[in-house]
Formats: C-alpha cells, sequence, structure tokens
C-alpha cells in the first residue's frame, strides 16, 4: 500500500470505464441504483495499483454483467478523494443503491478478489455463477438446515465432501449444520480443518463469523438487567456492547445492530474499534443481500463517511 501524495487506463467497455469527478455522480452514485459499482481508486505512479486494477477488471469481466467497475485517478480527482477520506491507494469501494456497501485497501491476491466480487454481486441481489454441479444436493441440504433436520443437512453435505473435499459451500455448510446441533466444537474442528484453498472463501469467512457469534451466546447476560445498566448509564459503552451481545444471542439481531451502531456513533475508537468489529462480524455471517446488512453498512458509511 502507497501512502498518497498530492496525476494506464482501463479498456472502454460497457463493464469497465474511466470516470472523472464531474462524471462520479453519474457512472458511480446514479448507475449502482441499477447493478453495484466497484470504484477503483488508483493512480499512474502507484505500483501496486498496477497489479489488482488488471485482476479486479477480470473479475468483473467474468461476473458477466452482475457487477460494473469504474477506475478513478485520484491524481485528476482529489476533490473526490477527499471526500471519501482516501488516505493510500490502491483502495477500492463498492457502492449499491447510492451508497457503499464494502470496500478494502492494498492489493489482494486473486482469490480473495473474487471472494470480493461475489460478496458485492450479493449484495445487489445477484447471484455469482460458477457451474456448480452439486447445485442441487447443496440446495436440498439448505433446506434440510432451514427445516431444522440439522443431522440430515450435514450427513448431505458430507456426502458431497466425499464428492469435492474443496466445496466451499458444503464445507460451510457442514459447520453451520454443527452450529445448529450446538455442537460447537465440532463445529470449529471441522473448520479449523478446512483445505487451505478454500480457508478464505465468502462461505467459510461467512460461518467463521456465525461460529465465533454463537460462542459468544453461550457468555451473553440477560438482556433485561444490561438494559438497565444502559438506561441508567447511556455512556456505559461496555454495557451497551454487552447489550448488543445478549440481544443477537436472542435473535434479535436488527436491534443488536442499532445498539453496536449506537455505541460507534458515541466513540468510534472504543476498546479498539469493538463496535465495528462486531458489526462486520454480524454483517459477515448474514446474506450479503439481508436489509439488515445493506441498511446497517449504509448508516455504518454515513458515520464514516463525514
Amino acid at each position: 500500500m502507497i501512502e498518497l501524495s498530492t496525476g494506464g487506463s482501463a479498456p472502454a467497455d460497457d463493464l469497465v470505464k474511466d470516470t472523472t469527478e464531474a462524471g462520479f455522480m453519474a457512472d458511480v452514485v446514479e448507475a449502482s441504483n441499477d447493478v453495484p459499482i466497484i470504484v477503483d481508486f488508483w493512480a499512474p505512479w502507484c505500483g501496486p495499483c498496477k497489479t489488482l486494477g488488471p485482476l479486479l477488471e477480470d473479475a468483473v469481466r467474468a461476473a458477466n454483467g452482475a457487477v460494473r467497475m469504474v477506475k478513478v485517478n485520484v491524481d485528476e480527482a482529489q476533490m473526490i478523494a477527499g471526500q471519501l477520506q482516501i488516505q493510500s491507494i490502491p483502495t477500492v469501494y463498492a457502492f449499491y443503491k447510492g451508497q457503499p456497501v464494502d470496500g478494502f485497501q492494498g492489493a489482494l491476491p486473486q482469490s480473495e478478489i473474487k471472494a470480493f466480487v461475489d460478496r458485492v454481486i450479493a449484495a445487489g441481489g445477484g447471484k455469482a455463477a460458477d457451474g456448480d454441479p452439486m447445485a442441487d444436493a447443496i440446495e436440498a441440504a439448505e433446506t434440510m438446515l432451514d427445516e431444522g433436520a440439522a443431522t440430515d443437512a450435514a450427513q448431505t453435505f458430507a456426502a458431497i465432501l466425499g464428492e469435492n473435499e474443496h466445496h466451499a459451500a458444503a464445507y460451510a455448510g457442514l459447520v453451520r449444520a454443527h452450529i445448529a446441533m450446538n455442537d460447537l466444537d465440532q463445529a470449529e474442528a471441522i473448520l479449523n480443518g478446512a483445505p487451505a484453498e478454500i480457508s478464505k472463501s465468502p462461505e467459510l469467512e461467512a460461518v467463521h463469523a456465525q461460529l465465533e457469534l454463537a460462542q459468544q451466546a453461550s457468555q451473553a447476560g440477560p438482556v433485561s438487567e444490561l438494559e438497565a445498566k444502559v438506561d441508567a448509564d447511556s455512556d456505559d459503552h461496555q454495557a451497551r456492547f454487552d447489550l448488543a451481545l445478549a440481544l443477537h444471542a436472542n435473535g434479535k439481531v436488527q436491534e443488536a445492530v442499532d445498539q453496536l451502531l449506537t455505541l460507534f456513533s458515541k466513540d468510534r475508537d472504543w476498546n479498539d474499534e469493538a463496535a465495528k468489529t462486531q458489526l462486520f462480524k454480524i454483517f459477515d455471517a448474514l446474506k450479503p443481500n439481508d436489509p439488515i446488512v445493506l441498511n446497517g453498512r449504509r448508516r455504518l458509511s454515513s458515520m464514516i463517511f463525514v
């Protein structure tokens, strides 16, 4: 990652384009009402940008229109970079419905770039096409899990892994089945044993967050007592954080997110940004296009980009 000083371009096609400060509103904010837009903030003198840019473009084109990419030369768009507090490059943001919904800084390996693009597509309600021959079996196992037949789901996911041990969705499903059975130790053991090739996949990243939340739930305190503490002292940050954990443990996800956003607005740096870290954990555990995730990310972004 290179720190910004205070001037390469993508092919002109429908999926990847360059923009300027004058075109940013139309090319990014307005266009993101129809499809997620990934914005690559770069500069000609930035070495890591030259590595990241082509990989990101390839991943966007491979998505066949489910997401688009806009490149912004920060040397020629310093006002936009300042408004979004771009302090180093490469920086990448994804916009949907006019708001930032995801992002990262620095160059990433190709597998993590694909995972990022897949998340962005999902945040826009789309689905990454992967031609999965096990799709029907995965869907059947997911239905079992949704209907409470966790043991049957686990057996189906295990059978899929018998055919393809690198199937990230099946591996994640097996972990979630054991979480559903409240067998957290086994769920953790399965997750820790995931092949390195899929350990950073979005499916396993999500189930890792779900497992951490399930483990936190076992330590959560009584909601009523924590609510009383927060009511007695609205600046008791630890009590508010603990209340968020307890609310989430009791299935009140939106209420937990609301408490964490309130905590972040009061003191974003408290306990090494614990509120933001916990929010991302909750967002990662949910489906990217879940309304709680989309609304929560927008509200968080509005606090960060001020």
